[in-house]
């Protein structure tokens, strides 16, 4: 008799048993208990995690409320609307391995930029979302106005400039999802971005008036940090009362606080390493050491990396060692799944998924 198809969790629970397969279960198991409990969940995504396609799990995890905030960089920020408006010329090179140099300069010339074994179409992708968001860039400078990167692609998607250009399923857009509900989202570093490196070129073109228009990594650390403090503690990070100065070094532990006294927790998943992930979770001592105002610690946090432990390696350090820097306590509950991200994040969120 044949035997029935198991659900993702049942498969999972069933079959993967130990090392990373374990921990990945673990992880994964972990995330539904935080989210089911009422806790939020911030995901870290670094790589190029919108080029894989990682739209088609992440935007059914904000529709179903089990991601409540992100932090990416400026890549994974615009990659989603590329794939969005671009995919029927986006190529693939399975035997990427074995280009030469010349075979990559062949790819320049043709105006195709590779990302491992996808190479993205300038002109169907980067160009297409120049002109509106040049529009709008000049439309915020026109009315004085200053918005975080996130903030113009959400316009560009509510406000129908791309009506007719989309070539992929709506449900398969991370983005999309993300405006859908507002999701905060945080983006150090976009400078280093396509959409980045656009926007300053334009204003040394002076076709655009002011490297200001856009906000930058340390108005979004102090927008993480009233968005923590709102979740968490029910108020503004200003407005929580300071710890007395009596609190010294030997004590500093003591400005944070269980996380059973929080209105809130939020728990930390991370793909990869890098600004993506050391920007965010460094948000809690920068509120309970150096604001000297009480926060909890984050209360989950896993990491999925194929970064191995190694000296000074932010990417490749063990969790343990970010209790030292006051970003997790000793019962955080933490783990760490060394493989490939682009195999592992679409199943944990399927397994969170599953009911």
């Amino acid at each position: 008799m044949p035997t029935p198809p198991r659900s993702i969790r049942d498969f999972v629970r069933h079959d993967y048993r130990h090392f990373n397969a374990a921990a990945l279960r673990d992880a994964a198991e972990a995330y539904v208990t935080h989210v089911e409990g009422g806790g939020r969940m911030l995901l870290a995504m670094a790589g190029a995690m919108s080029t894989a396609e990682l739209g088609i799990t992440l935007a059914e995890m904000i529709r179903a409320d089990k991601v409540h905030a992100i932090c990416c960089t400026g890549a994974n920020l615009e990659e989603d609307v590329f794939n969005l408006v671009a995919h029927e010329h986006y190529q693939r090179i399975p035997h990427f391995r074995n280009l030469t140099a010349a075979d990559e300069k062949e790819l320049e010339r043709q105006g195709l930029n590779r990302v491992t074994d996808t190479c993205i179409p300038e002109a169907e992708a980067f160009r297409v979302i120049e002109e509106p968001m040049l529009a709008l860039w000049r439309r915020a400078e026109e009315r004085g106005e200053r918005h975080f990167p996130h903030e113009f692609l959400y316009q560009l998607l509510r406000e129908g400039w791309l009506e007719g250009r989309t070539q992929i399923d709506p449900a398969h857009s991370w983005m999309l999802a993300a405006a859908e509900r507002d999701l905060p989202i945080f983006v150090p570093g976009w400078e280093d971005s396509t959409l980045g490196n656009v926007f300053v070129a334009n204003v040394l073109r002076e076709r655009l008036s002011s490297l200001h228009t856009v906000k930058g990594g340390l108005e979004s650390m102090a927008a993480l940090a009233d968005w923590y403090a709102r979740e968490t503690m029910g108020k503004p990070v200003m407005e929580i009362p300071m710890v007395g100065e009596e609190v010294g070094h030997d004590d500093v532990a003591l400005r944070a606080i269980p996380a059973d006294q929080a209105e809130n927790t939020i728990g930390f998943f991370q793909i990869g390493g890098g600004i993506a992930g050391d920007f965010p979770i460094c948000v809690v001592p920068m509120i309970h050491q150096d604001m000297k105002r009480p926060c909890p610690y984050w209360s989950y946090f896993c990491q999925i990396s194929d970064s191995t432990t190694s000296y000074g390696s932010y990417s490749g350090a063990i969790p343990s060692e970010k209790i030292t820097w006051g970003k997790l306590d000793e019962q955080t509950p933490t783990f760490v799944i060394e493989s490939d991200a682009t195999i592992v994040a679409p199943l944990v969120f399927r397994y969170v998924l599953d009911t």
